[in-house]
């Protein structure tokens, strides 16, 4: 049977009790960019929660609008509030 290879990696981040292990694997299996663009998309999360219109994201961010509405939408298709809680507790 073949296992798929995203959910073992979802299953071993929730059995991670390391949060260094976790990042060195964040780290080998993603460039630099792609760790950015994660990064950014938290914060067009949080600035959309908090108000601040899409125009003003891309260009606080310097990314474009599509970048913005994209993440606009995954945002109200997903509950992310307990990421952005986290994400706040750690700013």
């Amino acid at each position: 049977m073949s296992t798929n290879p995203y959910h073992s990696l979802l299953q071993h981040l929730a059995n991670c009790p390391d949060s260094a292990d976790i990042e060195a694997l964040f780290r080998a299996l993603l460039t630099e960019k792609e760790q950015q663009e994660i990064a950014n998309r938290i914060r067009i999360f949080d600035l959309l929660a908090r108000g601040v219109t899409q125009r003003e994201i891309s260009e606080q961010l310097g990314v474009g609008i599509a970048t913005v509405s994209r993440g606009a939408k995954a945002m109200q298709a997903h509950d992310v509030s307990t990421l952005l809680a986290t994400h706040r507790e750690n700013a």
